[in-house]
């Protein structure tokens, strides 16, 4: 496996590597959500480049960068047993060089939801995830869909931009009682581990007045809500019921519906989400 930490090397081995070429960006720490990733892009190509980068574009002045969870050589070695063919491990300096000033931004649907609770996250993450796509030159990309803006973001920009890659999203992957599995699970402590099952609880919540016959968007985001207030370390930051391409808020439910939501559970904020329909 080549672990490659500059621009040139990582297009110097790409060209190397049997086609089709499968992709998946990470910010590392990695886990079974993770893997879940990889293992799809092992199945559908020949060769799989991973890429461990936490992105500081991407993260606000007050949010976690300098603590988020890194753990480097555990990840190498998981991605070694899955049998990746080079990881893109690149530093700071190597994406966003001192004379660096361009950015790419999708406007509207990212000033919804995360974008609005998070001012210039996604113009990090459509940023980075474009220098990513030209340095590594994949055909196939792999994203989660626990991420599920993030997903619909970066479609949307490879759309617009005709950019020569094929987006996939795979299912979230969550722990046995539900909880989206997440890096930043490790900043629960035991009692906030117990509350974060609340994000999952709601959603199903949702999702079974839905299969009950309920189409009132409105009438579900309360019922979420109400259930989320019995947590007494949850916050909410956003509950949406919103159309799956434009994330605008729906009144009625007429054909699918992304329900999604950001709770904070004493210090750390969790998202998720559940389709509808």
């Amino acid at each position: 496996m080549n672990i490659i930490e500059t621009i040139p090397q990582m297009q110097e081995v790409r060209k190397t590597l049997p086609e089709p070429v499968g992709f998946v960006p990470t910010m590392g720490y990695l886990h079974e959500g993770h893997i879940s990733l990889v293992r799809k892009a092992k199945e559908e190509n020949a060769s799989v480049i991973v890429s461990i980068f936490v992105n500081p574009t991407q993260f606000g002045h007050n949010e976690d960068f300098e603590k988020y969870p890194r753990d480097m050589e555990g990840d190498i070695e998981l991605l070694e047993e899955e049998g990746v063919d080079a990881v893109f491990a690149p530093e700071a300096d190597e994406i966003y060089p001192k004379d660096f000033s361009s950015r790419v931004e999708v406007i509207g649907i990212t000033q919804k939801l995360e974008g609005n609770c998070r001012p210039g996250h996604f113009r990090g993450v459509t940023t980075v995830v474009n220098k990513l796509f030209n340095i590594v030159g994949p055909d196939r990309a792999y994203f989660g869909q626990k991420d599920a803006q993030q997903a619909i973001v970066i479609n949307k920009m490879v759309k617009d931009l005709n950019m020569n890659v094929d987006v996939v999203t795979c299912p979230t992957i969550r722990e046995e009682d539900g909880l989206a599995m997440s890096s930043r699970n490790v900043y629960l402590k035991p009692e906030d581990r117990q509350s974060a099952t609340v994000l999952y609880r709601s959603l199903m919540l949702a999702n079974d007045l839905y299969e009950q016959g309920e189409r009132n968007a409105e009438t579900i985001r309360e019922e979420m809500v109400r259930l989320i207030k019995t947590e007494e370390l949850a916050r909410i930051d956003y509950v949406s019921v919103a159309d799956p391409l434009t994330l605008d808020e729906l009144n009625e439910i007429q054909g699918k519906a992304l329900v999604s939501l950001a709770v904070k559970i004493y210090k750390t904020r969790l998202i998720d989400n559940v389709i509808l329909g």
